[in-house]
């Protein structure tokens, strides 16, 4: 490395910004940070990458890393649907600019999709990823978490972004009557209408398990995924960002979770490699409109 360039780019804010968007934290909890040779030396294709150990980074985490360092340390998948969390940020205020008009029968299209949310911070500091790039994204939320947090849901509608229903609190419901189904759907869509002023049109089947009892108990629209990051199971920021550049191709939809820090750490280098892959970012509805 040279260290004149290093001071070069560090110095400058919107420099240092930019180069430190790929950085995720090991299975030991150490820190693991990836520069384009250019940013940081004689430039020329590759990359450095320098790892930390979790000793050396730990007095330099704010309360959100500390989370994210623990979680990639000891994962697991739970939801965590019972509590209600404050926010330690404020809620974003991003408004969309009008009617997104990009038709992706002419440009490339990708459709994020995040589950299990809204939860605090992580959907806060979502939203204001997506917001840096103008990109929209799918919310397919559990109506618990709609009622513990409507204020995000709304930040998330007003930015452009689309509220689909993911059930109450997440069970499978092909093995429920068709009562508790009706219910679980009904009533979220409840919550998300009382939050943002409008009703959803999609649903996302809770560990996309569905049958026709299920399919008969609602008009939602069912919806899928195409690459699904399994960002609960690994809970590497890395990873997960690899997997969405690796295999997203046009049109296709990205299944991801707002529950979890790691996966929202992802996003960053998410959005900015496929927006150089001139990607435009749409919700689910309007992907399926304009195909």
């Amino acid at each position: 490395m040279d260290a004149a360039a290093l001071d070069g780019t560090f110095s400058d804010p919107a420099s240092r910004s930019a180069v430190l968007d790929d950085m995720a934290f090991t299975a030991d909890g150490g820190l693991r940070a990836a520069f384009d040779r250019g940013d940081v030396g004689t430039p020329a294709a590759g990359s450095y990458a320098v790892t930390l150990s979790k000793e050396t980074i730990s007095p330099w985490l704010s309360a959100f890393g500390q989370r994210v360092q623990q979680q990639t340390v000891t994962p697991s998948r739970s939801l965590d649907l019972g509590a209600s969390h404050t926010p330690t940020q404020a809620v974003p205020t991003h408004t969309a600019s009008g009617d997104d008009d990009t038709d992706c029968k002419k440009v490339k299209c990708v459709a994020l999709t995040f589950d299990d949310g809204p939860a605090a911070p992580e959907t806060a500091t979502l939203l204001t990823y997506l917001a840096q790039y103008k990109a929209r994204a799918t919310f397919f939320t559990t109506g618990q978490n709609v009622a513990a947090h409507p204020d995000l849901v709304r930040a998330a509608a007003r930015a452009g972004n689309e509220i689909g229903n993911h059930s109450w609190n997440h069970p499978d419901l092909t093995k429920l009557g068709a009562e508790q189904v009706a219910s679980q759907l009904s009533r979220t869509s409840a919550a998300i209408e009382a939050a943002t002023g409008k009703a959803p049109a999609l649903f996302r089947p809770p560990y996309g398990a569905m049958n026709t009892q299920v399919r008969a108990a609602t008009r939602l629209s069912p919806v899928l995924w195409d690459v699904d990051t399994e960002d609960w199971k690994y809970r590497d920021a890395a990873k997960v960002a690899q997997t969405v550049i690796s295999k997203a191709g046009p049109n296709d939809v990205v299944l991801m979770h707002d529950i979890h820090p790691t996966p929202v750490a992802a996003v960053p280098r998410i959005l900015r490699t496929l927006t150089a892959r001139d990607y435009h970012f749409v919700t689910v509805s309007h992907l399926r409109a304009t195909l």
